[in-house]
C-alpha cells in the first residue's frame, strides 16, 4: 500500500487514537474522515496526474479538504474540551 500525502495520521499526529476514537463513537466525525479521505484521494490522484483535471476543479477539491480538516480539528477541540 502506498502512502497518501495528507493523511490525517499526518495532519494530527497527536490526536490519532483520539480522532480513532471520535471516529467510532460519532457519526458526524465518521462522516467527516469519509469525506477527507474521498477528497484527499482524488487531489492526490490529480497531482499524480492519474487523473485529469482542471486547475480551478482541483482548487475547489482543495478547499472543500481544508474545510473538511477544519471540521475535524473542531471536533477534537471540542473533545479534549470537555
Amino acid at each position: 500500500m502506498t502512502h497518501v500525502p495528507g493523511d490525517l495520521k499526518d495532519a494530527f499526529p497527536d490526536d490519532a487514537a483520539l480522532l480513532h476514537a471520535l471516529k467510532l463513537g460519532n457519526a458526524h466525525v465518521h462522516r467527516l474522515v469519509e469525506q477527507y479521505h474521498t477528497l484527499n484521494h482524488a487531489v492526490h490522484r490529480i497531482e499524480s496526474e492519474v487523473a485529469p483535471s482542471s486547475d480551478q476543479h482541483v482548487e475547489a477539491l482543495k478547499k472543500q479538504r481544508l474545510t473538511v480538516l477544519d471540521a475535524l480539528a473542531e471536533q477534537l477541540a471540542l473533545a479534549k474540551a470537555g
